[in-house]
């Protein structure tokens, strides 16, 4: 594995980042109702994503919202979605992405970083936890809340 870097996702990127590949059983896991509903809200001025880089070739994306006029808290500093290649997972490229995350959510000046998943074998939770994420919370449609402390 070759240097990892962070790069703004662009129109140079963006083809790779939607051919990126996922382990049998994960796409169940990649838009909680929560964030179908909230998308038709969310301020483009206010997103931060970004395409995570392993050399020249894309092996991951991290999509999140910085809004401090959010209506609901766990929308004011959120990670929307993480996507690391099935062939790239397990090297540290999602670890490496939200610490980019919490680094970028730091120099704003905010106290934590959220994030929205559905629970279930195979989800996202195990990945969650290891990079730090505590539960807080439930939504509306029972899925996990998680934060990040800064």
């Amino acid at each position: 594995m070759a240097e990892l870097r962070l790069v703004e996702l662009s129109a140079s990127t963006i083809v790779a980042v939607n051919n990126m590949s996922l382990k049998p059983g994960q796409e169940r896991f990649l838009a909680p109702e929560s964030y179908a509903i909230a998308a038709t809200v969310v301020n483009p001025s206010t997103s931060w994503q970004r395409v995570v880089l392993d050399g020249d070739e894309v092996v991951g994306f991290v999509s999140a919202g910085f809004d401090p006029e959010a209506p609901q808290e766990h929308f004011r500093s959120v990670l929307w979605r993480i996507n690391v290649d099935a062939d790239d997972q397990g090297r540290g490229v999602g670890r490496f992405a939200v610490e980019q995350l919490v680094e970028e959510a730091r120099s704003r000046g905010l106290d934590h970083v959220d994030v929205i998943y559905e629970a279930g074998e195979e989800g996202p939770q195990a990945f969650f936890s290891r990079v730090g994420f505590t539960p807080v919370a439930e939504t509306e449609f029972g899925e996990v809340v998680a934060e990040i402390r800064l």
